[in-house]
């Protein structure tokens, strides 16, 4: 997995982040939980919705492990609410393989996904990947263009002055397509510089284009901005002006 380099002297020590891991499974919920105590994280654990959510209440995570079946209030119902609470990073297990399962999660809010069974050092690497993300990226003033803006440092992007609301994984990419106008990059290109993977499901990518569209472009259905390049991928156009 690519990692980007990270000066611990160029900032001042953080607190541990907290993780709240829900899962049902007492084995799956325990071995998860070790792992990501031993990687120096703080952890609580929750044994299905409502306790996830009171959880949360009572200690703001800094990222949640969620299970997608979970007994009563499954995991997509967790993460909606979840996201009503404020903005946090999710990672969702599922035990199913299907895809339109791996996007229902993207599309209501998840960062990333895990299918059981799973490496618990995946896991991890997974969770601190999700993590770096949501640090501030410096930069000398915030990107802008076509009347979009973005505010690494506040986490914040805006069209013509609104506020959009934006998750953590579309925030990234508009940041990213912002500071690299005109630039035709492929999906591979996008995980690999947005995400931070070598490797992963290209869907992913498409997923977050969409939705992004969906909160950038005046008609989503013909965007002039991010411009779907045939045989190469995607290109930010900050002219915004109509295809010939």
């Amino acid at each position: 997995m690519h990692q980007q380099p990270y000066d611990p002297a160029a900032e001042p020590p953080a607190a541990p982040a907290r993780i709240l891991v829900v899962d049902d499974d007492p084995t799956v919920a325990e071995v998860v939980a070790g792992y990501l105590d031993r990687a120096g994280y703080r952890v609580d654990r929750a044994g299905d919705g409502p306790a996830a959510l009171a959880r949360a209440d009572a200690h703001r995570p800094d990222l949640v492990v969620l299970d997608l079946m979970l007994p009563g209030m499954d995991g997509l119902e967790v993460c909606r609410r979840l996201r009503v609470r404020g903005p946090v990073p999710v990672v969702m297990l599922t035990a199913r393989g299907d895809e339109d399962d791996r996007i229902l999660g993207l599309e209501v809010g998840a960062d990333d996904y895990v299918t059981k069974p799973f490496s618990p050092r995946e896991l991890v690497l997974r969770v601190e990947s999700v993590l770096r993300r949501t640090r501030p990226a410096p930069a000398p003033r915030p990107p802008s263009a076509a009347g979009l803006t973005v505010d690494p440092a506040a986490r914040r992007a805006t069209k013509h002055g609104t506020e959009l609301a934006l998750t953590l994984r579309e925030f990234d990419l508009l940041a990213f397509f912002l500071r690299h106008p005109g630039r035709a990059f492929s999906r591979e290109e996008l995980m690999r510089e947005v995400w931070g993977w070598d490797f992963g499901d290209l869907s992913t990518v498409t997923v977050h284009v969409r939705r992004l569209r969906g909160k950038v472009e005046d008609d989503p259905a013909r965007p002039r901005l991010i411009r779907t390049v045939w045989g190469v991928g995607y290109r930010f156009d900050a002219t915004g002006r109509e295809a010939d």
